[in-house]
């Protein structure tokens, strides 16, 4: 490489103290999951408050909680074999265990919800199609299975709306607040970067000029 287009040579470096991203994968999978989530939440209320429309609900409500499995499996495997980036600075001891329970919390609230719901059918002795594919039941038919099952699908729908709202307000609060870059760890866009120029070799033999000169 010749030395005028080594001087044209710029380094991407990141803000200081700013924490890494996750992968794009990861990323995407999270905002995926999220608006799931928040669809699943609102189709649950919904079929608490209208009798009307149950069964339309159900039938939207099931194949997407299989979604919710599934994604939830995939990023849970993808989480175990790839290291989070760092937390940010302005964390103490306390948050950041905090953050890490929330975490796993919202992981098995995620994968344990779908597969409640799925046993609750099952108890139900209820045909589960998904897709036009007949899904197995994972427990017998019980009628008292089914109560106790009702009863638990309720309590953890409960608990994630109430871990996830936790969730963004304390993402918010690291946003609008704190501005310690949290969001960027999880965010769609590129984290912003600064550009500043290598030192170029004429540089290096400037300097050594002046200092020969000096001598």
């Amino acid at each position: 490489m010749s030395e005028a287009a080594a001087d044209d040579r710029e380094v991407l470096a990141s803000p200081a103290g700013e924490p890494a991203q996750f992968p794009l994968f990861s990323r995407w999978l999270h905002w995926v999951m999220a608006g799931l989530v928040v669809v699943m939440l609102f189709i649950g209320a919904g079929m608490m408050a209208s009798l009307g429309d149950y069964r339309f609900l159900v039938s939207v409500h099931k194949p997407l909680g299989m979604g919710v499995l599934a994604l939830a499996v995939i990023r849970l495997m993808y989480r175990l074999t790839h290291r989070a980036p760092p937390l940010p600075r302005s964390m103490n001891r306390t948050e950041r265990r905090a953050a890490t329970a929330s975490e796993c919390l919202l992981y098995g609230l995620m994968v344990a919800q779908p597969l409640v719901g799925w046993a609750m059918v099952s108890a139900s002795d209820t045909p589960f199609e998904l897709g036009g594919v007949h899904m197995p039941a994972i427990v017998p038919p019980d009628p008292g299975l089914y109560s106790a099952l009702r009863e638990t699908h309720a309590v953890f729908g409960y608990a994630l709306f109430l871990l996830f709202t936790m969730h963004m307000l304390a993402v918010l609060a690291h946003a609008l607040v704190l501005r310690d870059g949290l969001l960027t760890r999880m965010a769609l866009w590129r984290r912003p970067r600064i550009r500043t120029a290598a030192p170029s070799r004429f540089s290096h033999r400037g300097k050594r000029r002046e200092g020969s000169n000096a001598v």
